[in-house]
């Protein structure tokens, strides 16, 4: 059930770029945490992937919230959710969650717009209820199974090392503050600090960490077969306006994984950004959102 609206941390230095109430679902004992801007049947539903939450869409709920009600959440583990330590952080866990979510505000007229793991989690949910979803927009993200895996976050699994260099020193978010943007100016000094401020410490870190540990490159891993079972769902979309928003100077989701949306769903609509990387939000902020209104339209 939807809780009451509350202030969870400080966010002293980045408060004019996330000015957002915060809301609360309740998943169980485990509080959800997200923004809710703006009115109206029609719902843009941002979606976030690691080390990102809500923050990431500031700008996108900022834009469009005077014209219709948008929806950021932030996943358990990531951003003001609940962080516990033992816990299943799966694609199938967070599909779920943000199922439960959907049906417990009963948001319908759904706009997908879904970054990096949100892909994953937000067509895995849009496969389950397509009947709520109306339009999906995917940006640098994947949905389908891939061997491609950059070695610089393939060292992020391996044992020790990278619960030490991505909890310990938080490594993993710090270099995504240069590593996922192709201009450094893209993110100034308070977003830069809005970006990792909910990821202080070990305890905090501990969703970073399981989202890197749960990208299945085989079939032994747990959730290879749910992303076979979404994989082979993706095909209940069809119809469904899509639009591709891509940075095509992203070193982890390149243009081979747009081109691969583009092949399944060929209908839909692209529109890359040769000079910006992962952050596209970021890197592109004006033309993206622009590009967004039109394709609400």
């Amino acid at each position: 059930m939807p809780a009451s609206p509350d202030t969870p941390h400080s966010r002293s230095g980045f408060e004019a770029e996330y000015p957002f109430e915060s809301r609360f679902f309740s998943l169980g004992n485990l509080k959800y945490h997200y923004v809710d801007e703006g009115h109206g049947s029609e719902v843009v539903l941002c979606v976030h992937g690691n080390p990102t939450w809500s923050f990431a869409f500031r700008n996108v709920i900022k834009s469009l919230s005077g014209q219709r009600r948008v929806i950021a959440v932030d996943h358990i583990g990531c951003g003001f959710s609940d962080k516990p330590q033992e816990y299943e952080y799966t694609l199938r866990q967070h599909i779920e969650n943000l199922s439960q979510f959907i049906t417990g505000l009963d948001l319908k007229q759904i706009t997908l717009l879904a970054h990096d793991w949100g892909g994953a989690i937000g067509m895995g949910t849009a496969v389950r209820m397509p009947d709520r979803f109306e339009r999906l927009v995917l940006c640098n993200t994947a949905a389908f199974r891939s061997k491609r895996i950059p070695f610089r976050i393939a060292m992020c699994r391996w044992p020790l090392f990278g619960a030490i260099g991505v909890r310990g020193f938080n490594l993993f978010a710090r270099a995504a503050l240069s590593m996922a943007v192709s201009k450094r100016d893209s993110l100034p000094p308070a977003v830069r600090k809005g970006l990792i401020a909910p990821y202080g410490n070990w305890h905090d870190r501990v969703a970073i960490h399981r989202f890197v540990q749960d990208i299945p490159m085989s079939p032994s891993h747990p959730s290879y077969a749910d992303l076979v079972a979404l994989e082979d769902a993706l095909p209940t979309l069809k119809g469904k306006p899509m639009l591709l928003l891509w940075g095509e100077r992203d070193w982890c989701f390149t243009t081979h994984f747009r081109d691969e949306f583009q092949r399944r769903f060929p209908e839909a609509q692209s529109l890359s950004f040769p000079d910006a990387g992962h952050y596209v939000i970021e890197d592109a902020r004006e033309r993206l959102i622009a590009r967004l209104r039109e394709f609400l339209l």
